[in-house]
């Protein structure tokens, strides 16, 4: 039994074929209408989520399956003291697969230690986010026609976000691919990611100023100052506005270039980014249902033939 802890639980030729099956989902929507037919999803979210939620609920109702889960730890027996191990144990009772997410580092890991059905970590505190990650090399693949040759500007957030450390991760095992690190002091990415950069020999800057570096990129991640990572409010309504992208910034970038975000935004993207061919941001989230709708489908074993 396979589960998806994080995105290098999938070789490269594995990600390529899962992949090909999302594009094929886009392009043949009704092929795989009944393809989980009889099967259930466990959504369990110990963490508030719109996006992640939604797009396994949403990927699983369009491969015929049904949905069952929490959207908060607060409406689960997890507020009575229940440990993930035994939340997990129940729910293989009653589900096929399941997607969890937690604050807590590891929970997922935890849970699939002693699952008796496949798990996906739909995210843990800021570690790993890997169907955000497989979601994002979709994009870039889809769009750009490639995994390679590409210099990506990641910004903002680089100490929190789990989808920055989950994509630099996803992206080293490909060829000559170059990463800029745009952050204030605060937010740096960690220096673990440096360092095993530095041992692989993949070349990385980290700058403070967006605007300097935006002629050369390929990819612009932008991510948000995440509120619920801060121990201190005040450290961060100081570092919430530092970066913004808008029109004038934008204009300073290759016309190939595309802008990738997560989401949620907050204000680090303007609202008039939203109109340019290069923000592809929602197109993103759409990528993001095809790619769990082939995650399910890989990991539950089920083949559709045309």
């Amino acid at each position: 039994m396979k589960h998806l802890m994080n995105p290098l639980d999938f070789s490269v030729e594995e990600l390529d074929k899962l992949f090909a099956l999302a594009r094929d989902i886009e392009s043949n929507m009704p092929k795989y209408a009944h393809a989980c037919e009889g099967k259930k999803l466990a959504t369990c979210f110990y963490e508030p989520s719109t996006r992640t939620r939604l797009s396994f609920e949403a990927a699983m109702l369009n491969l015929g399956g049904s949905v069952l889960g929490f959207s908060d730890a607060a409406s689960s027996s997890a507020s009575k003291g229940e440990s993930v191990a035994d939340t997990i144990r129940i729910i293989s009772c009653y589900a096929d697969i399941c997607a969890m997410r937690h604050p807590k580092e590891g929970a997922p890991m935890v849970a699939a230690s002693v699952s008796g059905i496949p798990v996906i970590n739909a995210g843990d505190g800021g570690h790993q986010h890997p169907t955000q990650t497989l979601t994002d090399l979709m994009t870039i693949s889809t769009l750009k026609g490639r995994l390679n040759q590409l210099t990506i500007g990641l910004c903002g957030d680089l100490k929190f976000g789990r989808t920055v450390h989950s994509l630099i991760n996803a992206l080293v095992r490909y060829d000559n691919v170059r990463f800029i690190f745009i952050s204030p002091d605060e937010l740096r990415v960690p220096d673990y990611i440096t360092e095993m950069l530095k041992e692989k020999n993949i070349p990385y800057e980290e700058v403070t100023q967006l605007e300097e570096i935006m002629p050369s990129l390929d990819i612009l991640y932008m991510t948000r100052v995440q509120k619920e990572r801060f121990f201190n409010e005040e450290d961060y309504v100081r570092l919430k506005d530092f970066y913004v992208l808008d029109k004038a910034k934008l204009s300073l970038a290759p016309s190939d270039m595309l802008v990738l975000h997560p989401l949620p935004r907050v204000n680090e993207i303007s609202v008039d980014v939203d109109d340019d061919p290069r923000a592809v941001y929602f197109k993103q989230a759409q990528y993001g249902v095809y790619v769990r709708m082939a995650l399910i489908l890989t990991l539950l074993g089920i083949s559709v033939n045309d």
